[in-house]
């Protein structure tokens, strides 16, 4: 069978996760512990990080971008990546939106520092680093609201990657309680249908050792 190596909360395997379950191909999914750097896992990933997929013939693909292509290309009945190249553009860009710019002023200040920083032992949460991504969301949550007052999904009509990256981050804070969904009701409507899909539901099974998910993380209703 298909295996994918990731990481609880890892936006990037998130996002694979759902690639996968939207395009309905199985897989076993394995925790991959990325900071033990084995030997075994390091052979096949130099880099040594997640997502790391195992195809049923033994093809070896890295890196949540590359993986995602490779699903594309592969197995093309379901598409993630719009059908035509200005739609496909489109939903690249806001990928690398979600996949850059909010993780860099959201994912990391948060994710990093409320969660990781504290389950490898490196000291307390930095302050005005948990503050900066607090004050950040509001940004990228009013532009999730202006681009789906003007489409049905982020990057137009059908869903795809744009909106799985975009949920596989928030998804990650939402664990922690830090989305603030009642201030942004645009967001959170389209939240719920990305959250009530059956792709979902594995990312909602999630348990984090010595963290629990706040009592609405698996509810569809919050």
């Amino acid at each position: 069978m298909r295996t994918l190596f990731h990481l609880w909360l890892h936006p990037y395997s998130r996002k694979v996760r759902l690639a996968l379950g939207e395009k309905n191909l199985k897989f076993e999914a394995i925790i991959e512990k990325t900071w033990e750097r084995r030997t075994e896992f390091m052979a096949m990933n130099p880099a040594g990080d997640v997502p790391l997929m195992i195809e049923e013939d033994g093809a070896i693909l890295a890196n949540s971008a590359v993986i995602c292509e490779y699903l594309e290309e592969v197995y093309p009945e379901i598409s993630l990546l719009g059908d035509d190249p200005v739609n496909r553009a489109e939903v690249r860009r806001i990928v690398g939106w979600f996949d850059v710019k909010f993780n860099r002023e959201v994912t990391e200040y948060l994710v990093g520092e409320k969660l990781m920083k504290q389950m490898l032992k490196r000291g307390e949460p930095h302050g005005p680093s948990v503050r900066a991504g607090h004050a950040n969301i509001h940004y990228h949550l009013d532009y999730i609201a202006y681009l789906i007052e003007r489409r049905r999904w982020l990057a137009g009509d059908q869903l795809t990657y744009a909106d799985l990256a975009a949920a596989a981050h928030l998804s990650t804070i939402d664990y922690l309680g830090d989305v603030p969904w009642d201030q942004h009701p645009v967001a959170k409507e389209w939240y719920i249908r990305l959250k009530s899909r059956p792709s979902f539901k594995p990312l909602l099974k999630d348990l984090v050792p010595g963290f629990k998910p706040m009592n609405h993380y698996e509810s569809l209703d919050f």
